[in-house]
Parts: structure tokens; sequence; C-alpha cells
């Protein structure tokens, strides 16, 4: 009776795991550049500091435990009037005592093009101040379902009287 039961288990078992795959398809690498449009000041700006609250309206990014929230229009070129692709929706809290790390977690959510509909979950510690940081992508949804990767983020242009901040991502995942 206990041989028929592992059988039946197992059979179980094979039938999920062929049934999952079935339903996935093969496993594809894609990898894209995409502008984050990073607007840190003014009345339109696309990012907020959430605490401490700072009354002169200057973002202390090397605060310990300061947090920013974020919704950055995504291009698909460097100029701002580029194609819009995506938005990059999420937070920042700064976690190191020194202030030279943040936690990034943010959802690049297209809104256009070949990926419209599709999420990528970006999340991780970011060296903030250096020129190129790496952070994981740890998952997605739609056209990125299962997704799992890097992204890299590098700051390619700042125009301190316009408030804006051009940070190139440069994404590889994998996915279903």
């Amino acid at each position: 009776m206990a041989s028929n039961s592992i059988k039946l288990y197992l059979l179980l078992i094979l039938a999920l795991v062929t049934c999952s795959k079935a339903e996935l398809g093969e496993l594809k690498e894609t990898s894209m550049t995409i502008y984050f449009q990073d607007q840190y000041g003014g009345p339109n700006a696309t990012v907020a500091q959430i605490l401490p609250e700072n009354p002169d309206g200057h973002l202390s990014f090397k605060k310990f435990g300061a947090i920013f929230c974020t919704d950055d229009l995504v291009t698909e070129g460097f100029d701002v009037s580029s194609t819009q692709v995506a938005r990059a929706q999420g937070v920042y809290i700064t976690s190191a005592l020194d202030g030279s790390n943040t936690h990034v977690l943010v959802s690049i959510v297209f809104n256009n093009g070949e990926f419209k509909g599709s999420t990528l979950e970006v999340q991780g510690a970011s060296a903030q101040f250096e020129r190129v940081r790496e952070v994981a992508v740890v998952g997605g949804t739609g056209k990125f379902r299962f997704a799992r990767g890097y992204v890299t983020f590098e700051t390619i242009h700042i125009n301190s009287a316009a408030n804006l901040a051009v940070i190139q991502c440069n994404i590889t995942v994998l996915h279903y």
C-alpha cells in the first residue's frame, strides 16, 4: 500500500513540474538601456524626502535613515522629451551610517512599447556615490515573469538649474 502511495505522489510531482514548464516556455535573456529622468526639486519633482522632513526643501541623501519616495519618468533615450517607456516607482532609504549606501526598492512599471503592462522589481544596496552602481533584479511580471538579473545605474547628466539628473539604467535579466 505504501509503495502505491509513493508512486502516486511521484507521478503528481512529475505532472506538476511538466505542466509548469509547459506554461512558462523557454528561458530568455533581455538586455536594454533606459533613462530615469530624476526631477529632484521644483514644482514637478519626482523625488520627495519623506523622513526626516527638511524645512528648506533640500534633499539630504547622506543622512542615515533618510527615506525618499520616487516616481521618475523613464524614457528610451537620454533626452527628457524622448519616448516614455515606463515609470520608476519606489523608495530609497539611506541605510549606511556614513551615508554611503542606500537600500533601493523600485518597480520599473512599463507603460509603453514592447513591455507595456510588465514590471521589473529592483532591490538591494546601492553605493550611491559611486559612478556606477549595481543592484539586483529580484522579480517581474508580465513579459518579465520570474525575472532575475541585475541593473547598473550611472548618473550621466546633472542640470542643477533645472533640478534634473539623468540616470542611465542598463538592465540584463533572465525571464520566461
